[in-house]
């Protein structure tokens, strides 16, 4: 894997279960489509006779949803608006994605900041042309820090417009908002028991055999022995080395727009459960530039958001 590549290298893994209970009718068998959603590794896991049906569904609302949050393409409303700096009659989707995050960047002291692009664009272009270990120079920073500022975003229904200069990146919360979006529509139509992971994980009820959905996770070093055990909920992780810019894989992905310097080495994994995918993605990505009273606080705006792992 490149410093710049867009899979997740942090992985997490699903393992579901599929004995059938003594007495029971054979059940519809255990289906799984595996695929790519935003550059991460994707998966839905479901036992229906119309298994191959539903996925395709799903996976088209997958690729609709893109054409919406990917900044790579071309015509996708996020990069329309950061190309045009304005956006009119504007997704739904992206005004709740974007609703969503201006919660998060309020309850998280302003840590989640989806201006973050043009700082993150700094970065890659200064290692991809092998500039020096410390990052870019200062007044370049400065330049950068300058368009970035979740006050400078304005939007209603009608409209989405930033200020001069500025361009979003939503990243940090996409993958996970994506989850809820294909769960929401496998809701709609009566489904339960599945699984969906876009990047992070949504669980519709727990494994069709019985008991929740065990979700190990790995930072990229070592699987972590106990499982998360999800059921009717959503989780999400960050790790803040798993990508860097630089091959020393010491300067992290994850930017602090406070300073415009990347995530110190704190925290290896943050996992996050929550109602939400969404909500989960972009408090882990958060947590990973906050430290334990920090992260605490935040939660207390989310009761039913929780943390499966800090280390």
């Amino acid at each position: 894997m490149t410093a710049f590549s867009r899979r997740r290298f942090l992985a997490i893994a699903a393992a579901a279960a599929a004995a059938t209970p003594a007495g029971a009718a054979d059940p519809a068998p255990l289906y799984q489509w595996r695929g790519v959603a935003l550059g991460a590794d994707a998966a839905i896991t479901l036992a229906h006779p119309q298994a191959e049906s539903i996925v395709a569904r799903a996976r088209d609302e997958i690729a609709r949803l893109e054409r919406i949050f990917s900044l790579h393409h071309p015509e996708s409303a996020l990069v329309r608006l950061n190309r045009a700096g304005a956006l009119d009659n504007p997704p739904f989707e992206l005004l709740e994605c974007l609703g969503l995050c201006g919660a998060v960047h309020a309850a998280t002291g302003g840590r989640f900041d989806p201006t973050i692009q043009p700082l993150w664009a700094l970065y890659a272009e200064h290692y991809a042309k092998g500039g020096g270990p410390s990052g870019p120079n200062r007044d370049a920073l400065s330049e950068a820090r300058a368009r970035t500022g979740w006050n400078g975003v304005r939007m209603d229904a009608a409209s989405i417009r930033l200020r001069t200069g500025m361009a979003l990146s939503l990243n940090g919360v996409a993958q996970g908002y994506i989850a809820d979006r294909v769960a929401a529509l496998l809701r709609a139509d009566g489904l339960e028991n599945v699984l969906v992971n876009t990047g992070e994980h949504h669980a519709l009820g727990g494994q069709p055999q019985g008991g929740a959905w065990p979700i190990t996770l790995d930072d990229g070093r070592a699987l972590h022995r106990d499982a998360v055990m999800l059921e009717n909920a959503a989780l999400a992780s960050s790790a803040p080395h798993g990508i860097t810019f630089d091959q020393d894989q010491r300067a992290s992905h994850i930017l602090d727009p406070r300073t415009g310097r990347p995530a110190p080495a704190g925290w290896r994994l943050i996992s996050v459960v929550a109602p939400r995918a969404g909500l989960a993605d972009a408090l882990s990505t958060a947590f990973c530039l906050m430290d334990r009273p920090a992260i605490d606080a935040a939660l207390a705006e989310f009761p039913r958001a929780r943390l499966a792992h800090l280390g």
